[in-house]
């Protein structure tokens, strides 16, 4: 269990335990809540069960087998399957180095300037005479505000105070100015504090996780950001050399939620359609006691729960999942601690003491906060967010449009494992038949009293005078591969049912369409289609509601760093990133072939096209494609570059009309070009002489050269 909750804790002032006789009617609220939870969910707690049993290879309880099947075998394709799309999701999102959500100004920002610029050029500017205001105007305005914008200058995100006596101003630059976009830095600034955040938590280990779950049972959950004290290694200079003095910070961290642990509202459809939702935690004595340390929780009541002993008691899934564990259970004490997200009447906040609004009727509702343990309450609270929400990420595998529950890859490839199991079997045991001789025996024809069992040089005495034979051998006919057929006829169908083809996760042997390329192309096609389904929702559901929390909790509890707030947008890039990417890649090194006509090329944004090139090709833009400025920079060196070459160039040229021929000393046959590379020039080949018989060099007959 992490530490979530918002506000720091304070051991010198422990709440104290409320009166009991106050807090039964919150508490039997709550578990009625639990009951009708869990009794919602009944039917999703079986399919899960099955869809477990089916990844570890697990046969059912209930499972009858005839007294003819000798096999137990069970194929574990729905182990492969989960694991395949797990991966593939695991490696679409985070094979970047970055995590896949950007944060972008709105189209038109609120309450922050689109576009600043200084009115003179920083190496041109010269301190103005009135640092406040124009003069005659009749008003003193400060610098970067106009007669239409707010006095303070908080429209431009703080970077006026930057510039001090600068001249910035709201709006677009000229010609020769230097421009700012305020709301884009602001967006940069948040989106490299959230990514700082979520390296610093490990987030991505809890997404990893949640993901899993999501494949398996088809949904996920993840919960927060809350608070956590994250200790900071420092070493500061002493005395005595250097001292190791950590320090703690708050930082937002989020965590795992097992399905089975989570109880929506079952009457929602969505997590934003839920009026509560319930966690469940299995805790030893220590962890119950931790409670006392973390702040609004009663400590008197956390002690009388300790007096009282454990009241957990294990669900019958539990029971279930353990009874196929190889090792025997050890029980130890546990307790039960419910914690609840939702609202609440006000008359019942009142009761359990809350500070309620005396305007508000006992039949409003507020959001609350409740740790429940039995009958007593352990923390009870107002939703510390603003605006008040529940603080779960619950994502789908697959959507499921009536419920908050997904449907995933076990379930979906239920019936061909089933399948897939039986003909397995079916092959085995009629193997085990067709390969042995079955023994018919006349036992009147031999002597009474002789051991049947067979074996090599066994020799059976007959009975004399009985003619014909006593012994018969029996073979059964081989029907094993009419049954591996159809079991090879079901894993096509769980390849179908789940959109996961065999080759993405390895199977060599692949027949039918995925022999030939573009049938195989066509199959990794379609399964990419599949996984963008799955990606689209976790963009939707957890990428993007866990960048808005993040972004929340940083407005409204990080006051140290004011260059973040901004009218800003969160935007999940998980589709992007499962899109064919030598198709992407093709039709954008094709677009950049086009721009490259002079006519065309002020029409295109270079920059951005260069990016999403190098996104396509799993390279981190950041660390290859250059900004405005050191493009600039380098095209300014690239254009000197190119002069120094045609000046060199020019004069290389040999001086005019002299010409050179094979075999002299810096010589060019006619017409060539010195600068051409590339072997075929354009010039004449010299005619030389060829030595005579006699002469030094000479190779050949009196006659010259023979062919």
């Amino acid at each position: 269990m992490s530490d979530n909750f918002l506000e720091p804790a304070d051991d010198t002032a422990v709440p104290v335990f409320e009166p009991e006789e106050q807090m039964p009617g919150l508490a039997a609220y709550v578990k009625a809540r639990f009951d009708d939870a869990e009794n919602g969910r009944f039917s999703y707690e079986q399919r899960w069960l099955r869809a477990y049993k089916n990844f570890r290879g697990i046969y059912d309880s209930t499972t009858q087998y005839r007294d003819s099947e000798k096999s137990k075998v069970f194929i574990k394709i729905t182990k492969t399957k989960v694991l395949a799309a797990y991966g593939q999701i695991v490696d679409i999102l985070f094979a970047n180095k970055k995590f896949p959500l950007v944060i972008e100004p709105t189209p038109i920002p609120e309450g922050i300037a689109e576009f600043a610029h200084l009115t003179t050029p920083l190496d041109q500017m010269q301190p103005p005479e009135d640092p406040y205001g124009f003069e005659g105007d009749g008003r003193e305005l400060p610098f970067g505000a106009t007669q239409a914008t707010p006095a303070s200058g908080d429209f431009l995100g703080g970077l006026a105070s930057q510039y001090g006596d600068a001249p910035l101003s709201e709006g677009p630059a000229r010609m020769g100015e230097p421009q700012i976009s305020p709301a884009q830095k602001a967006a940069l600034n948040m989106e490299k504090m959230v990514h700082d955040q979520l390296l610093d938590t490990r987030a991505v280990n809890v997404l990893r996780s949640a993901i899993f779950e999501s494949a398996l049972l088809g949904t996920g959950v993840v919960k927060g950001p809350f608070n956590h004290y994250k200790r900071v290694h420092r070493w500061e200079n002493g005395p005595e050399g250097r001292v190791y003095s950590p320090y703690e910070r708050i930082v937002p961290r989020i965590e795992h939620v097992s399905p089975w642990d989570f109880h929506p509202d079952p009457s929602a459809t969505s997590i934003d359609d839920c009026e509560y939702v319930i966690q469940r935690h299995r805790m030893n004595r220590q962890q119950l006691r931790n409670l006392i340390s973390q702040p609004h929780f009663y400590a008197d009541a956390i002690e009388e729960c300790l007096a009282k002993g454990p009241n957990y008691e294990d669900k019958y899934y539990e029971d279930t999942i353990r009874e196929e564990e190889t090792e025997p259970y050890v029980g130890d004490s546990r307790y039960e601690v419910l914690e609840y997200w939702g609202f609440l009447d006000a008359k019942l906040a009142r009761e359990a003491g809350l500070d309620i609004p005396a305007d508000m009727s006992e039949f409003e509702q507020v959001q609350v906060n409740v740790w429940a343990c039995g009958t007593m309450i352990l923390r009870c609270v107002m939703n510390p967010f603003t605006p008040a929400r529940i603080p779960y990420q619950v994502f789908p595998y697959e959507i499921n449009p009536y419920q908050v529950w997904g449907v995933g890859v076990a379930e979906n490839m239920e019936d061909a494992q089933l399948l897939m199991n039986g003909h397995v079997r079916m092959a085995i045991d009629n193997l085990a038949l067709a390969g042995n001789l079955v023994f018919d025996v006349d036992e009147a024809s031999l002597v009474p009293g002789q051991n049947m069992d067979i074996f090599p040089g066994k020799i059976f005495r007959r009975q004399s005078g009985v003619t014909g034979t006593a012994i018969n051998g029996l073979k059964f006919p081989n029907t094993a591969p009419e049954n591996i057929q159809m079991y090879q006829i079901s894993r096509q169908l769980a390849d179908e049912e789940t959109g996961l083809p065999s080759i993405m996760h390895g199977q060599t042997g692949v027949t039918g369409t995925g022999r030939t390329a573009s049938g195989l192309s066509m199959l990794l096609g379609g399964a990419s289609l599949s996984l963008k389904t799955v990606i689209k929702n976790i963009d939707d559901q957890l990428l993007k509601p866990l960048g808005e929390a993040y972004f929340q909790w940083n407005m409204q509890f990080n006051e140290s760093s004011p260059e973040i707030e901004g009218d800003l947008e969160i935007k999940p890039r998980g589709v992007a990133a499962v899109m064919q990417k030598e198709v992407r890649s093709q039709r954008l090194t094709t677009l950049l072939q086009t721009v490259s006509n002079p006519m065309l090329a002020p029409f295109i944004k270079i920059p951005n096209l260069m990016r999403e090139l190098a996104i396509a090709q799993d390279i981190d833009p950041d660390s290859l494609v250059n900004d405005m400025n050191e493009a600039q920079i380098f095209a300014e060196m690239l254009k000197g570059l190119a002069n120094a070459q045609q000046e060199a160039s020019q004069q290389g040229q040999p001086a005019g009309g002299e010409q050179g021929s094979v075999g002299q000393s810096g010589g060019v046959p006619a017409g060539a070009n010195p600068n051409d590379a590339s072997g075929v020039g354009g010039g004449t080949i010299g005619t030389g002489s060829v030595p005579a018989a006699g002469e030094d060099n000479f190779t050949g007959t009196d006659q010259g050269i023979e062919g």
